[in-house]
């Protein structure tokens, strides 16, 4: 947490509650379409540029629910035909009870979650009728256990200026619990129309699509 500058700390510093840190990534953090080339930033990165996709915005809620005395807990959700997503970990009091989330995504569905579920793995299924790939596919499969970020304090990770590719590697190398079996995975229903229209609002860069059409897959 050392190494913010005024600016930095006078920021973090009114994101005092786990749904002012959700509110500040959706309403004056942009959606990162990346469109010079893949990035991996770190929290003060995403403060300058103010833009982030999954993982940065989760680096960012996690470094901001630190500065308020939370854990700066992060967890990895993993996908068939589609890409992973990440989100920040808050419990309904810090250190214990239930968990909640924050996260940013150019999905509707897949960002905030209330401090109400009982387990990680719980948690996770919440997102999985809202987890679908633009050629209407359900694809959640898999959830890693939550990582503690402050490992990577001597490597700077909220105000490194380089990428952070060393930190998305290690996350993404971690093991992988099943949500569904196989089975599971043959029985599922169509995603609705409805539902689908309705996690594209608002998400950037993408042309209004046709429900049934494929089109190519975006990232989270």
């Amino acid at each position: 947490m050392t190494g913010f500058t005024p600016e930095e700390r006078r920021v973090l510093g009114r994101l005092k509650t786990p749904e002012k840190v959700q509110l500040f990534v959706d309403e004056e953090v942009g959606y990162n379409k990346e469109p010079h080339g893949e990035t991996c930033g770190s929290p003060r990165r995403v403060l300058r540029e103010r833009a982030a996709h999954c993982f940065e915005g989760a680096l960012l809620a996690a470094s901001a629910l630190r500065f308020h005395g939370r854990p700066p807990l992060v967890l990895q959700m993993r996908a068939e035909r589609d890409d992973d997503h990440v989100l920040a970990l808050f419990r309904e009091r810090p250190g214990g009870g239930a968990w909640g989330a924050v996260a940013k995504s150019n999905y509707a569905g897949l960002r905030f979650r209330a401090p109400v579920y009982r387990s990680l793995r719980e948690l996770a299924m919440s997102y999985f009728e809202q987890y679908y790939n633009l050629k209407a596919f359900k694809s959640l499969r898999s959830y890693c256990r939550p990582v503690d970020l402050s490992r990577f304090d001597a490597r700077a990770w909220e105000t490194a200026e380089e990428d952070l590719w060393d930190v998305s590697d290690w996350l993404a190398t971690r093991r992988f619990l099943p949500l569904v079996t196989g089975a599971q995975i043959r029985l599922l229903a169509p995603l609705d129309r409805r539902l689908y229209e309705a996690g594209l609002h608002g998400a950037v860069g993408l042309r209004p699509l046709r429900y049934g059409s494929r089109p190519k897959a975006a990232r989270r």
